[in-house]
C-alpha cells in the first residue's frame, strides 16, 4: 500500500478562480473538471434556458452573470463559444476594457490557435487554446469522459507548461499543435469523427429499410471491431468488397442504394474510391481487380445525377463528381450538428460549436 501523502486539492498552490463565457455543452464540463482539481468556478454566462439548466446541473451555486462580469471575477476565463463567434467576442471584450492584465484566457475552438486571442493579449491577457478532442452531451457524464481525453494545445512558448498543466488537471492528455497546423488538425478530427456519425446514421437507416429491427445492436460489435482494428493497424485493417476488388458486389450495392436511398450514392462512391486508392497503395487490392472495380465506380458516377459548378452539369471525374448531400456544415469535434432545442441561436456565447465542441467544441 502506498504511503505517499496525497495533498488535499485545496492545499495546492496557484488555485485559480474560473469563469465560463458560453454555457454550452463544453464550458460547464471543463469548469467542473477544474473544480475537481481544486480550482474555484465563480461565474458563468448564458442566456438560454438550456444553458442555464446545464450550468445549474454541472456548476450548482455558481452565479450567471454577463460576460464582462465573468472576466472581472475570474483569474482563468474559458471562452467556449462557436468558432465563428470567437474573433468578434475577443475583440469586443478587449475594446470594452473587460480583459485584465495577467488574466488567463483560454478558448476551446479546434479551428483556431492562440493568435485569435491577440486583441486580448495586447490588453495583457495570457492566451491559451485548449481544444478537447471529444464530443459533449451537456451532462455530468462529460466530466468523466475527459479522463484520458486528448486536448489540442496551442499557446505562446512561455505559456506552454501552464497550458499543459491545466489539461492534465482536467484529466486530459495535452497534445501540442503548432499555430499553423490548427486548421489541418481540426479538419482531421472532423473527417474522422463527424463524418463517422453521418456514415453510421446512414447505415442504420439502410438496415431498417432492409428489415433489421435493431440496427444499433447489429452495428455495435462490427463498428467497434473495425475502429479498434483501424487504430491498431491502419490500412491493413481494410476489409470488404472494395478492398477485395469485388466489382460485381459494388455494382449491386450502387443499384440498391440508387433504388432505396439515392442521397447516399454519391457518398458511397466517394468513399469507395478513397478506399480503393488506399487498398491499392497498401498492396491489398490487386491491380488487375482494381481496373474492373474503378470502371464500375466511374460508370456509376456518370449515372449519378447532381449539379455541377454554378448549377451546370456535373463534370465526369472532376470537381463536383461527388456532390455534398448532407448538412451544409459538418459537426466539429466538440460541436453539435445543430442548435439543440432551447438554445438561443441569437446569443453569440451559445450555439452549435460550443456543445459538443466549444465543439470538438
Amino acid at each position: 500500500m502506498s504511503t505517499v501523502h496525497q495533498p488535499d486539492p485545496q492545499d495546492r498552490p496557484a488555485r485559480l478562480t474560473v469563469g465560463v463565457v458560453g454555457a454550452g455543452r463544453v464550458g460547464p464540463a471543463l469548469a467542473a473538471s477544474l473544480q475537481l482539481a481544486g480550482h474555484r468556478p465563480v461565474a458563468v454566462s448564458g442566456v438560454s434556458d438550456a444553458s442555464r439548466r446545464r450550468a445549474g446541473e454541472l456548476l450548482p451555486d455558481v452565479p450567471l452573470v454577463p460576460p464582462a462580469e465573468v472576466l472581472r471575477r475570474a483569474d482563468l476565463v474559458l471562452l467556449t463559444v462557436p468558432d465563428d463567434a470567437l474573433p468578434g467576442l475577443v475583440a469586443g471584450l478587449a475594446e470594452t476594457g473587460a480583459v485584465r492584465p495577467g488574466q488567463l484566457l483560454a478558448h476551446t475552438s479546434g479551428r483556431y490557435g492562440a493568435r485569435v486571442l491577440d486583441p486580448a493579449r495586447r490588453a495583457g491577457a495570457l492566451p491559451l487554446a485548449l481544444h478537447p478532442a471529444m464530443t459533449f452531451t451537456g451532462t455530468p457524464v462529460d466530466v468523466q469522459r475527459l479522463a484520458g481525453c486528448s486536448f489540442g494545445v496551442t499557446a505562446p512558448e512561455e505559456l506552454r507548461l501552464a497550458a499543459e498543466a491545466l489539461v492534465i488537471e482536467m484529466g486530459g492528455e495535452p497534445e501540442w499543435i503548432g499555430e499553423e497546423n490548427r486548421p489541418l488538425y481540426h479538419a482531421a478530427l472532423a473527417l474522422g469523427a463527424n463524418h463517422l456519425v453521418t456514415l453510421v446514421a446512414q447505415s442504420m437507416e439502410l438496415l431498417r429499410t432492409a428489415g433489421v429491427s435493431a440496427p444499433d445492436r447489429m452495428l455495435g460489435p462490427l463498428l467497434g471491431a473495425a475502429l479498434d482494428n483501424a487504430l491498431r493497424s491502419g490500412d491493413a485493417a481494410l476489409t470488404g468488397p472494395v478492398a477485395r476488388g469485388d466489382a460485381g458486389t459494388v455494382a449491386a450495392h450502387v443499384t440498391e442504394l440508387r433504388r432505396h436511398a439515392p442521397a447516399t450514392v454519391a457518398g458511397y462512391l466517394a468513399m469507395a474510391r478513397a478506399t480503393a486508392d488506399r487498398a491499392l497503395a497498401a498492396g491489398l487490392l490487386k491491380p488487375e481487380l482494381a481496373e474492373d472495380l474503378l470502371g464500375v465506380l466511374a460508370e456509376s458516377d456518370r449515372r449519378t445525377p447532381g449539379p455541377g459548378p454554378e448549377g451546370g452539369p456535373r463534370p465526369e471525374g472532376g470537381p463536383g463528381a461527388a456532390p455534398h448531400s448532407g448538412p451544409p456544415h459538418p459537426q466539429a469535434p466538440g460541436s453539435s450538428p445543430g442548435t439543440p432545442p432551447g438554445d438561443d441561436p441569437t446569443d453569440p456565447t451559445e450555439g452549435p460549436a460550443d456543445g459538443p465542441e466549444g465543439d470538438p467544441r
